[in-house]
């Protein structure tokens, strides 16, 4: 499950339980197939770990990787438009349908049903899909440019514009519409440079 959820990586797990890789992969796909016909959601964390330590650290003290630390500040409601709950709240609408789609684009590539025990298509993502909406509600309130964007997250303009392209239409069936930001910022030092720790109130 933690696999599932992309908290980690193989490698990852492989270190952390001391087990072959082999073994690690025969029991995801075991348990991915079992979840498949239970017809369970999975749904994927926001908090990816790229090493033992930074997992071991947050599961003893809560210690938070600059990742998270980053999707934290940039869903600030000075940004977001919304309050930290509506836009959680937005992400868990949003999640599931999101999923559905990216699995319906690999059912068309695979030209059929992925087989039994595969890995389903999980490896580790440049941005989580938590950030790709963050990503797209940011573009859709004019922040500023994909550019930027990307600076902010670390990724490929490519990777921004991708993301946006999926997110955009599940956003539009959304209730959610969203509002224009008072700032266009031209820079990503710019957009965090504007957050104002003391203030939670949107704009």
């Amino acid at each position: 499950m933690i696999y599932l959820r992309r908290i980690c990586s193989q490698k990852v797990l492989v270190d952390l339980l001391a087990i072959n890789p082999v073994t690690i992969g025969q029991v995801i796909g075991e348990t991915r197939t079992l979840i498949d016909a239970q017809k369970i959601t999975v749904s994927q964390t926001a908090h990816y770990f790229s090493s033992t330590q930074e997992l071991l650290a947050w599961a003893q003290d809560g210690a938070t990787t600059s990742r998270m630390n980053l999707s934290q500040t940039l869903s600030h409601p000075a940004l977001t438009g919304m309050s930290r709950p509506d836009f959680q709240a937005l992400i868990d609408r949003i999640t599931v349908p999101y999923q559905a789609t990216i699995e319906q684009r690999r059912h068309r590539k695979r030209g059929g049903d992925r087989r039994p025990g595969t890995r389903g298509g999980i490896f580790r993502q440049k941005i989580t899909d938590a950030d790709r909406i963050l990503a797209t509600v940011l573009s859709q309130r004019n922040l500023c440019d994909q550019q930027t964007l990307a600076d902010l997250f670390g990724v490929s303009r490519g990777t921004i514009r991708n993301a946006i392209e999926d997110v955009r239409p599940l956003l539009e069936q959304d209730p959610y519409i969203p509002t224009l930001a008072q700032r266009r910022f031209t820079t990503a030092a710019d957009v965090l440079a504007s957050v104002a720790e003391d203030s939670e109130t949107p704009c």
